[in-house]
């Protein structure tokens, strides 16, 4: 019995925020002072280091649950499965639904229950719950359904990452331009097979030392800003190292226990967080098999749509499976890697045979 992901869909919205919208923002320092530089040569080197030429922003009306039931209704079409079927429904998110102009996200219901909701499912047997595990919450979802579905507890269920991350953003901090809204799902089923296939490999980790405080929830860089407002901020360089040092080794740990070689392997969907870290992340990953990564094994979405935390790898993935995404395809038969990094400070990572 295998996991196999058997329909994927995707919710990216439709207002593109490019570089040169803000080039009339004020950034500032962690201190309130104003940067030497001014905004052109401050996103000038931004986009040199994270590769971010613009990025997706959710329209006033919709939110986070209104992204994820959109990927979710797509990815039961492709599937071609009734949709009271579902067993269970993972929404992997870390904010909740964030109103236009609130402070305050919104979890009552979860995000997973109101996307059952809109979705129609009237199934009560189809449990709904949400996941917080930073960045990787959405691969930490496929794992949580192997899981279900080898414990012979679910055979259909709907894994979904879905964030509006434009909404608790400082605008006084340049680190405001990385983040991005947008949502992927997929379904998993339960298929019977004598070949191997679907999940074959999964791991996670998961470091609270000094790591845990990588990424938080901090006051406006503009001090007059309301104290009682809190955005997300992150340790950029701690984070940097941090994965450069960890998510190599742990993608090694789970390749080898999948018995497939680093031949074998076709791809490699990584979290979309920066192209200069994932890019360097993939050297060292080869090199510790002393092989050099392939031309294209590392296919980037993050240039037009930016980092829209749990849902960069659906997404990647749902546009390769449709063909979306140029120089690009996944075939019968490929081993591909999932993995990522993020809040907690968390890694996994899935082997995943096609």
């Amino acid at each position: 019995m295998y996991s196999v992901i058997t329909g994927t869909g995707s919710s990216i919205p439709s207002k593109i925020k490019k570089n040169s919208d803000f080039m009339n923002s004020t950034f500032l320092n962690e201190d309130g002072t104003p940067f030497k530089n001014d905004n052109s040569v401050i996103i000038d080197k931004f986009k040199q280091i994270t590769g971010i030429a613009e990025r997706r922003y959710a329209v006033d009306s919709q939110n986070a649950s209104d992204l994820a039931s959109i990927a979710a209704e797509k990815a039961i079409e492709n599937a071609g499965i009734n949709k009271n079927d579902i067993d269970q429904i993972i929404v992997a998110h870390n904010f909740g639904d964030v109103k236009k102009g609130s402070v305050q996200g919104d979890t009552l219901p979860s995000l997973a229950s109101k996307v059952k909701n809109k979705l129609g499912i009237l199934n009560t047997n189809c449990v709904a719950y949400d996941l917080l595990f930073g960045c990787p919450g959405w691969v930490q979802g496929i794992i949580h359904a192997e899981a279900f579905i080898k414990s012979g507890m679910a055979k259909n269920i709907l894994v979904i990452g879905t964030e509006t991350l434009s909404r608790v953003v400082d605008d006084y901090d340049r680190d405001s331009m990385i983040y991005a809204d947008g949502a992927g799902a997929v379904i998993i089923q339960a298929t019977e097979s004598s070949d191997k296939k679907g999940i074959i490999s999964y791991g996670a980790k998961t470091f609270t030392e000094e790591e845990t405080n990588y990424l938080f929830f901090g006051e406006s860089y503009k001090t007059d800003v309301k104290a009682n407002t809190s955005y997300i901020k992150m340790h950029g360089r701690k984070i940097y190292e941090f994965a450069l040092n960890n998510v190599p080794n742990a993608m090694k740990e789970i390749l080898d226990a999948s018995g497939y070689k680093i031949s074998d392997v076709k791809k490699i969907l990584i979290h979309q967080a920066n192209e200069k870290m994932d890019e360097a992340i993939i050297k060292r990953f080869y090199r510790l098999y002393k092989s050099q990564a392939p031309e294209g094994i590392m296919p980037m979405s993050i240039h037009e749509l930016g980092n829209s935390s749990v849902a960069t790898v659906p997404t990647l993935l749902d546009f390769i499976l449709s063909n979306k995404m140029e120089g690009h395809k996944i075939e019968q038969g490929d081993v591909v890697i999932f993995a990522s990094v993020g809040a907690g400070m968390n890694i996994n990572a899935v082997v995943y045979k096609f």
